[in-house]
């Protein structure tokens, strides 16, 4: 398992210095080749793991009896890494047909070598920060994701683009001091890089750490107050959006919160108070920004920000001692991926085919583009908590572990109320956009939607399975 962890990072890494070694016209086999190596790589592993449960730390850079990076595979790490591969291949498949002059929104003449050789290296760093088990290599990856979600948003290199990825790359790096201080923290008090470490420190200590550990954190998954970047980021191409902003660097740092709670065993529960605060603080932040957009991209945006806020809800409430809640969270992140994955990507079918993303302007969908328009729904219910779509189950199993911690807390049950009332008003405002955009006769730009490429309605479909499916894939696993 140790050289299926290896492979996840590894090969999508060498894929991107070939994408750029080699001739223009094959960056595209290559990276869906490279990227669906990984995907194998992902799952050999998690089909290994569920096999026999054998978690196990194995140190790979070892200086004077330091270790700088190691891998741990458990079942949260193998989790997360088999979305970071699985989406990350379905993004370079979809890319070889959106990737085109024929996208009516933006044609491409010019720089699809670039766009593969970033996005997998981002694979790969991406890979890399889930199976760290040192936060020297968390650090380490964290801000290679960071480059890497830089030269992608900026991407177009106009000069939105170009401020949207400044504006994306100097609020995460800010953010991430937090887990500079934290790490060094760490060390001096220590002697060791080792996530595990964390543990040996005095409450007072924990503290600390986990301070700059969460700032870090709401940084690089848009939490308030650094959620600016996320919605400005919306002007890089849309498998950018679906694969950086709803699957993969978004999740960095409920990861790395889960990753860290997770190692430290008892974390004091004041972290757990400030965690679900500010979660909620979000939460109601997003949900509000929710009414002025008529972009999709950029309502999709701001329902990431209110979904990665349940997952640090629920990991905050498993510091209180809800093993459900963060099994909740550990599920949500999973799920999650898939649903807002399939939902950026229904975006960009779009966006190529009718050349607009204004929801005021696509109406129809279903009845002119039926793959899209089933893509829509799909995404819709499983993001709000549909049965039995896959947001259901991650979305009840935080709810309960909310309940079960508020009996004792009357604060995480107020908490938690919100949070269900924001569920209920996600749910209607999607259901509004369901309505008016995939039903009925088709407008104008829907009417004269080109032709979806094979590629693109391939993808679409694998997501909208996997809507259905993925919770039962994490459930095994968590059980």
């Amino acid at each position: 398992m140790l050289w299926y962890a290896l492979g996840s990072i590894l090969v999508p890494a060498i894929g991107s210095l070939l994408v750029l070694l080699l001739p223009e016209r094959h960056a595209k086999k290559v990276g869906q080749l490279f990227s669906f190596l990984a995907f194998v790589c992902g799952l050999l592993l998690l089909v290994g793991f569920a096999a026999d449960r054998a978690s196990f730390t194995r140190d790979l850079v070892t200086i004077g009896g330091i270790s700088f990076y190691g891998v741990t595979i458990d079942a949260l790490s193998v989790l997360v890494n088999f979305i970071v591969v699985f989406i990350g291949w379905l993004i370079c498949t979809y890319s070889a047909g959106y990737m085109s002059p024929e996208n009516r929104e933006h044609p491409i003449k010019e720089g699809v070598p670039r766009f593969y050789a970033f996005m997998l290296l981002f694979i790969g760093s991406m890979a890399g920060v889930v199976f760290s088990s040192t936060l020297l290599g968390l650090l380490f990856f964290f801000e290679m994701t960071g480059l890497c979600s830089w030269g992608l948003i900026g991407f177009y290199g106009d000069q939105k683009s170009r401020k949207s990825a400044l504006l994306a790359i100097v609020l995460t790096h800010a953010a991430a001091l937090g887990l500079y201080v934290a790490t060094a923290y760490v060390f001096v008090n220590t002697g060791s890089f080792s996530v595990n470490a964390l543990n040996e420190l005095t409450d007072t200590g924990k503290i600390i750490a986990f301070i700059g550990i969460l700032i870090a954190c709401w940084g690089k998954s848009a939490q308030f107050p650094f959620q600016s970047w996320l919605p400005e980021a919306m002007v890089a191409p849309t498998p950018v959006s679906a694969y950086l902003h709803a699957a993969s660097m978004v999740k960095v740092g409920v990861y790395i919160f889960a990753r860290t709670v997770l190692a430290t065993g008892a974390v004091p529960q004041v972290i757990g108070l400030i965690g679900a605060i500010m979660a909620v603080v979000t939460m109601i932040y997003g949900f509000i920004m929710y009414f002025p957009q008529e972009d999709m991209k950029r309502l999709l945006a701001y329902s990431t920000i209110t979904q990665l806020s349940y997952i640090f809800l629920a990991i905050s409430i498993s510091i209180y001692g809800s093993k459900m809640a963060f099994n909740g969270a550990v599920a949500h992140i999973f799920n999650h991926a898939f649903a807002k994955g399939l939902f950026f990507l229904v975006a960009g079918a779009l966006a190529y085919t009718t050349g607009t993303r204004l929801l005021p302007m696509l109406k129809g969908i279903l009845n002119k583009i039926p793959v899209v328009g089933l893509g829509f729904i799909a995404a819709a219910v499983a993001i709000t908590g549909v049965p039995p779509f896959n947001g259901f189950f991650s979305k009840f199993m935080i709810f309960v572990g909310g309940f079960e911690i508020g009996k004792l807390y009357p604060l995480i049950l107020v908490l938690i109320i919100v949070t269900i009332l924001e569920s209920v008003g996600s749910f209607i405002w999607f259901l509004k956009w369901l309505g008016a955009s995939v039903l009925g006769a088709p407008s104008e730009p829907v009417a004269g939607a080109s032709q979806v490429p094979f590629a693109i309605s391939l993808v679409l479909a694998i997501l909208m399975v996997m809507t259905l499916i993925s919770q039962y894939i994490v459930l095994t696993l968590l059980s």
